[in-house]
């Protein structure tokens, strides 16, 4: 894990932004349940969006202002891309994946304030997601097709013949699923996270030699900072459309 790493790094190393700390620790039948910084942070983006939401629709508008205005686009981006992707026979699923966008959004961009804890910069919480993903895709897709959900594994148009290797493959593709989905969204959040810390710790350090050096990783630092609002948009939205397409398998593995 990212915390066992940062200890090994040092105390200003660029991996201590993602140590884990336990703020109340816990433990229920021999297992850690304590309530640390990640908890914290999770429950903060539930209320910011909570609170978001509330607040933005409360006045209801004819012509909406600002805070409604982004309330409404966010809705109906989220409602478009589910449109698209399931029809509208997905779109009962819509508040989940609405959910999932808003959650994943609002963690990763509560890590781009200074000092603050990146939640999705850790494996674990990623892999939660994911596997919950696949594990509602598993169930819906059993409950609405029965066995015919397993035709999700024999792609139409392949020759008999070529079944035997085929299909352990398409198996093999559907069980890494939870990896890539959130391998993909750790990575992307890991790597960035940690870039601007080494180039801020370059600054600093170029400052105490001769202050017009600090000017070159300054400016790499101040747009790769942009690029990375950016990226933890593209991140949540990736998150999100990959969630749709697994689903749409779900709804009809015919493919």
């Amino acid at each position: 894990m990212a915390a066992e790493g940062a200890h090994g790094a040092g105390h200003h190393g660029p991996l201590e932004q993602f140590e884990i700390k336990r703020l109340i620790p816990l433990e229920i039948f021999g297992i850690d349940a304590s309530f640390t910084n990640a908890s914290l942070y999770m429950v903060i983006a539930v209320a910011a969006i909570c609170g978001f939401l509330i607040l933005a629709m409360r006045g209801r508008a004819l012509v909406p202002g600002r805070w409604q205005s982004m309330a409404e686009l966010s809705y109906e981006y989220v409602a478009n891309m589910v449109r698209d992707s399931l029809g509208e026979e997905g779109m009962k699923f819509f508040p989940w994946v609405f959910t999932i966008f808003m959650f994943v959004l609002t963690l990763n961009l509560i890590g781009m304030i200074p000092s603050a804890f990146t939640v999705t910069s850790h494996l674990i919480v990623t892999f939660a997601l994911a596997a919950m993903v696949w594990t509602t895709v598993l169930i819906v897709g059993f409950v609405k097709n029965g066995t015919g959900f397993l035709k999700l594994f024999v792609p139409s148009g392949v020759p008999w013949i070529l079944m035997p290797l085929i299909v352990p493959i398409e198996f093999i593709t559907f069980l890494m699923r939870p990896v890539s989905h959130s391998v993909r969204l750790f990575a992307n959040m890991m790597a960035g996270h940690t870039m601007l810390k080494v180039f801020a710790g370059f600054s600093v350090a170029f400052i105490g030699l001769w202050a017009p050096l600090a000017a070159l990783p300054t400016i790499f630092m101040v747009a790769f900072t942009g690029l990375e609002f950016l990226v933890a948009f593209l991140q949540a939205l990736i998150f999100s459309v990959l969630t749709c397409i697994y689903l749409k398998d779900a709804l009809h593995p015919h493919h």
